[in-house]
């Protein structure tokens, strides 16, 4: 299964994409002969338990689950598996949240906190970790980023293969066009967010570009 990990709607405020915006795209895709099965909305610093994409996911056949992207003292942070639990623990409102209480509470929680875009210039964790912070219960880091700048994509790799992390991958869509530019490819089905997180911390996945996922 190919989920685009890492997308932005207007509800974003730097995004100019629709959520059914995205899931049309999509189909522009599939008839391109590219292969993408769901995406997951990781707004930042938000995240609304009401909001309810099922219809949209059935009528378009998609899989498209809700996740958030915080704001972190270690760089930001994709939460997926967010529930209300985890709500009343931390704001997400907040910019610079301690990120090892980010991560172990989403862990306490049932949810999976995965460093995002970590080998970008300034925020990337890949720099905190050079300055001497430590990883703690972090096994997985977002690998390949759309929206990475040349040097990037080195760095996090660098992270990833000196600490062995597993690498998810993500379009860090914010135009309609750039949903499923990078991918996770999921060994196993996932049918909501609770699937995605035992997925995540079972490791059975890979990070993919969009070019390398065409139907044979």
């Amino acid at each position: 299964m190919l989920l685009d990990l890492h997308t932005h709607s207007v509800a974003s405020d730097d995004s100019r994409a629709e959520v059914g915006q995205f899931a049309r795209w999509t189909g522009v895709l599939r008839r391109k002969g590219y292969r993408i099965d769901g995406f997951v909305l990781t707004e930042h610093r938000q995240f609304d338990l009401d909001k309810d994409y099922s219809a949209l996911a059935k009528s378009s056949g998609l899989i498209i689950l809700k996740g958030s992207e915080l704001d972190t003292d270690r760089g930001h942070f994709l939460v997926y598996g967010v529930t209300e639990e985890l709500l009343s623990r931390v704001d997400f409102t907040v910019v610079g949240l301690d990120a090892a209480h980010l991560v172990a509470e989403a862990d306490a929680c049932g949810a999976i906190a995965v460093p995002a875009h970590p080998g970008r210039f300034g925020i990337g964790l890949y720099e905190y970790v050079e300055q001497g912070a430590g990883l703690g219960s972090i096994s997985v880091v977002e690998r390949l980023n759309g929206s990475n700048r040349p040097g990037e994509q080195e760095r996090a790799d660098a992270l990833i293969e000196s600490h062995a992390l597993r690498g998810t991958g993500g379009s860090d869509a914010h135009l309609v066009s750039a949903i499923g530019a990078c991918m996770t490819s999921f060994d196993n089905d996932i049918a909501d967010e609770a699937e995605l997180v035992r997925e995540l911390r079972a490791g059975a996945f890979r990070a993919v570009r969009l070019e390398d996922t065409t139907q044979g």
